[in-house]
């Protein structure tokens, strides 16, 4: 009998830890296989329905998956197998003769028998076993492993605590049991119960996230599980209980998502990958074990955002960061690259000739090309980036001309590594000082309180894994904002202090101001920047004073500011003059908001006060300034 370990059928070499299964994956199966080998999988779990929707014989798939260097690792599903009454009993075993068969042709040695769903199906316990126990028998004289698997929604068995007391009634060589995340997650079933079942019988072990709703077990697995990192589950602490129990087998993914089978195979497959790397390396950080890669280091600020500019908007943003309350302190010694500050927020300008700013300014034109973020340990970020599959960047033609490292963003921006002790040194190096009378002569903004990227659909989710698998940022609040225009969908992930916030938005509506973006600027990226101040009123009488240009927020909002908070009628006008908009969490701590006009419908700012302990975005005044930025829109282009 093979043994439970990642035992390659004959002619394969030692398979990898990590698998996917090709349901999880767009296009036909030949596509679906040569994503996933370029991906790095090292093998897959061929899904029924791909096969028998291929043209290449099962023989073929095998040769195929020879050359891209992959092995089937395992075979999936077999449906209605165990209680089935009398005539479907001996069909149900003459089918999985058939399977065997055809298993041998595409060389495989493992199976995933799903528990049964037939309304035939009956629930009797020990004919269930009885019926596993002749399985066992006619796959061991094949030296075919079965992995009995409980679907959260089975007839009768629906719980791996189930599965796992009829694998130990059947007590056979040639059964085990397969653990899928979703199926026992889904249910609430405690991680804490794998720990009674040995390494040695778990045949296969899948993997899949979802987003935590309330909806009906079987439509909420067939159209919203995505990957380790991507939703509200407890993958590490899955893992690492399997782990625990000495399993070395595949960790493979089985995810089925309808935004995955629209978009491509090499995405999916390659944020695939980085995301079993990421949740392995956090089971293994929960068992206190060595891990493969450095710990995630959370960014401790963001240090700057770099704009490239062309050279006749360049005058103009200089003159919206100075309306804005920033300054001009310093040039770059060999550049054309200037920096502006506030507080400890700095913003650069890019207007280089050549290289990447000029190269990112062709497509998307004058944007937010990139940030800094300060980190403890530059080196070990780039270490796990790069065990994570996240490419460094490095300059065509002067590799290690770079003033501090930088790593390749999803959507073709990049990420910079400031170490936090040598960030000033830095400055000082590469920028020659300018002169200015007075720095304390700015907005009253004092750092960087959140990022925002506008993405498109398709990166959504590529844009959350990358951040939390690389830096540890943590999801929080996930709302479905109204534009006039359509639904925007909004993900806020921070790291766990709140020092680093960022929000990712994306839509499906063609006419909202993130689908304009995204149209305006050839692509995602980063939209606007939150610039925290202590006396919101304060810094707006001075932005306005300075001849900003603010969005204007309708008398209607404060009226109901009025009803709904109780504010004295004379505060409501300051505000409405200022165009603050309010929020407060359920604890009363209140959150202020400002927002400039965007520039060139490509970026905008906001000013935020948060009071307190208030942790979230003004979710509930979204729609207020998206409705406020559609009606600049629409008097712009009545002026046009």
């Amino acid at each position: 009998m093979p043994s439970s370990s990642n035992t390659a059928p004959s002619g394969f070499a030692m398979a990898p830890s990590n698998a996917i299964a090709t349901v999880s994956l767009r296009g036909t199966l030949e596509e679906k296989l040569k994503a996933a080998a370029d991906a790095g999988f090292g093998s897959v779990e061929i899904f029924e329905n791909d096969l028998i929707g291929s043209a290449l014989s099962p023989r073929e798939v095998r040769a195929l998956m020879g050359d891209l260097g992959i092995h089937c690792s395992l075979y999936q599903p077999f449906r209605d197998f165990e209680g089935m009454p009398g005539e479907m009993r001996a069909r149900a075993m003459d089918r999985a003769e058939r399977k065997f068969d055809l298993m041998g042709e595409l060389g495989t040695d493992r199976i995933l028998v799903c528990s049964n769903c037939s309304p035939h199906a009956l629930g009797d316990r020990q004919r269930i076993v009885d019926d596993f126990r002749e399985l066992g028998d006619r796959a061991a004289a094949r030296g075919i492993r079965v992995g009995y698997e409980a679907l959260a929604w089975g007839r009768h068995v629906n719980d791996h605590r189930d599965v796992w007391s009829i694998v130990k009634a059947v007590d056979h060589p040639a059964i085990g049991i397969i653990l899928d995340s979703f199926h026992s997650l889904s249910r609430r079933i405690p991680n804490e119960s794998i720990r009674e079942i040995p390494g040695d019988k778990i045949v296969y072990v899948q993997l899949a996230d979802a987003p935590l709703l309330d909806m009906d077990l079987l439509y909420w697995s067939r159209h919203f599980r995505n990957l380790p990192g991507q939703g509200g589950l407890d993958l590490p602490g899955y893992v690492a209980e399997i782990l625990r129990t000495g399993y070395e087998g595949p960790l493979s993914l089985e995810i089925f998502n309808d935004r995955f089978r629209s978009i491509s195979s090499r995405l999916v497959a390659q944020d695939g990958h980085r995301s079993l790397e990421y949740v392995r390396d956090a089971a293994l950080r929960l068992l206190d074990r060595p891990a493969a890669m450095p710990a995630p280091q959370p960014p401790l600020g963001a240090e700057f955002v770099e704009f490239t500019a062309t050279g006749e908007d360049v005058p103009r943003l200089g003159e919206t960061f100075a309306a804005l309350g920033f300054a001009h302190i310093g040039t770059h010694r060999t550049k054309k690259v200037t920096r502006w500050r506030q507080g400890n927020v700095n913003l650069v300008i890019n207007a280089e000739p050549k290289g990447f700013a000029k190269s990112y300014r062709i497509v998307h034109g004058t944007s937010i090309c990139a940030i800094g973020v300060r980190v403890k340990d530059a080196a070990a970020v780039m270490e796990r980036a790069a065990a994570l599959g996240i490419r460094a960047y490095s300059p065509e033609g002067r590799p290690g001309r770079m003033a501090m490292p930088a790593l390749r963003g999803v959507g073709g921006s990049l990420v910079y590594l400031v170490e936090d002790d040598g960030a000033e040194a830095l400055w000082a190096r590469e920028f020659e000082a300018v002169p200015v009378e007075d720095l304390t002569d700015d907005a009253g903004a004092r750092s960087i309180d959140h990022l925002a990227a506008v993405v498109h659909n398709d990166e959504f989710l590529s844009w959350q894994l990358y951040w939390r698998a690389l830096f540890g940022l943590e999801g929080r609040d996930a709302n479905d904002v109204i534009d006039p225009s359509g639904l925007v969908h909004s993900q806020a992930l921070q790291s766990p202090d709140g020092s680093f916030r960022l929000t990712l938005n994306a839509s499906d509506a063609r006419e909202t101001l993130s689908s304009r973006f995204l149209a305006q600027g050839l692509g995602g990226g980063f939209q606007h920047v939150a610039l925290a101040s202590e006396d919101l009123l304060a810094t707006a009488t001075i932005v306005r004073a300075r001849g900003a240009a603010m969005l204007d927020i309708p008398a209607n909002y404060y009226d109901d500011l009025v009803a709904r908070f109780g504010f004295d009628g004379r505060i409501a006008a300051r505000m409405e003059t200022a165009g603050i908009l309010y929020d407060e969490d359920a604890s009363g701590n209140p959150y202020r908001q400002l927002y400039s006009r965007a520039f060139d419908k490509l970026f905008f700012f906001e000013f935020v006060e948060r009071g307190g302990t208030y942790a979230g975005y003004g979710a509930p005044n979204a729609g207020i300034r998206l409705a406020a930025q559609n009606r600049f829109r629409a008097a712009e282009n009545v002026a046009e």
